[in-house]
């Protein structure tokens, strides 16, 4: 027999960080809007941000797919990735995010809205990155403590 999903169900599945960034990003889009405020080479730099972040989120995926653990969040680690683009931040992907982020906020022109990326980071630590990060500790202990004490969270 089918188990019924509640609509908190429904709600805890569907909070997850591509929501988030979305909603962040349709905020700088409507900033941008209201009040345009694009820089000088602020298209080229910002193209160069997005597909910046477009290959740190695949290589990053790419190397959890390879150690056979999961890039959803909420959800338990198989394994403990620590090389490639694990070894220059814990958050490889949180961080794609962000730098999309601002990449996002320079292709409209606007980069009042830059001011969303900080608080866009603030958010998704608070929300996903410190219960991840217990997780882990707890199934990794002293490999992840030591992981940690050598690599930063976001940079």
């Amino acid at each position: 027999m089918a188990r019924h999903r509640s609509s908190a169900d429904l709600l805890r599945e569907a909070d997850i960080p591509p929501l988030w960034l979305a909603l962040f990003a349709l905020a700088s889009w409507a900033i941008g809007r209201l009040v345009p405020l694009p820089l000088p080479f602020g298209r080229a730099l910002g193209g160069g941000l997005i597909g910046a972040a477009v290959v740190l989120m695949g290589l990053a995926a790419a190397q959890m797919a390879v150690h056979r653990t999961t890039v959803i969040p909420r959800r338990r680690p198989a394994a403990l990735v620590t090389g490639g683009v694990f070894a220059l931040s814990r958050n490889p992907i949180y961080l794609a995010d962000a730098i999309l982020l601002a990449g996002l906020d320079l292709w409209w022109g606007a980069s009042l809205a830059l001011v969303l990326v900080p608080v866009f980071m603030a958010f998704i630590t608070r929300r996903y990155i410190r219960a991840e990060e217990a997780w882990i500790g707890a199934a990794f202990g002293a490999d992840y403590a030591a992981y940690c004490a050598r690599t930063r969270r976001w940079l």
